[in-house]
């Protein structure tokens, strides 16, 4: 996915949103988003694309060295959200309200994603 060209474009991924990966080496599972990297199109998701990370000790910080296992990054367009309602993948809209706030809806059964 080419990176956003400013960077307060809105994303159909929050933090907090359940999400199925759609290809790759983890495509199909689930995970929560932890963290969402706007400006590059990015979000960090639970149990995701684990990367291992060799690090050294360190005394003063208390650290232990080792192989430490943590999420990467994966690509916004690799993700798609859940439907609160049926528990299926969906695309996401946005819609306003009467009372001017935007709000985004699942397309397959109309549900408001907070």
């Amino acid at each position: 996915m080419p990176k956003p060209k400013n960077k307060q474009q809105k994303l159909h991924v929050k933090k907090g949103d359940e999400v199925v990966v759609l290809s790759g080496r983890d495509r199909g599972v689930r995970g929560k988003v932890l963290r969402v990297l706007r400006s590059k199109g990015t979000a960090i998701v639970e149990r995701i694309n684990l990367v291992k990370k060799h690090t050294r000790p360190n005394p003063q910080r208390q650290i232990q060295g080792g192989v430490l296992e943590r999420e990467a990054p994966i690509s916004v367009a690799k993700l798609q959200v859940i439907c609160p309602e049926s528990g299926k993948p969906t695309r996401i809209g946005r819609r306003r309200l009467e009372d001017g706030r935007s709000v985004r809806v699942a397309k397959k059964s109309g549900a408001t994603l907070n």
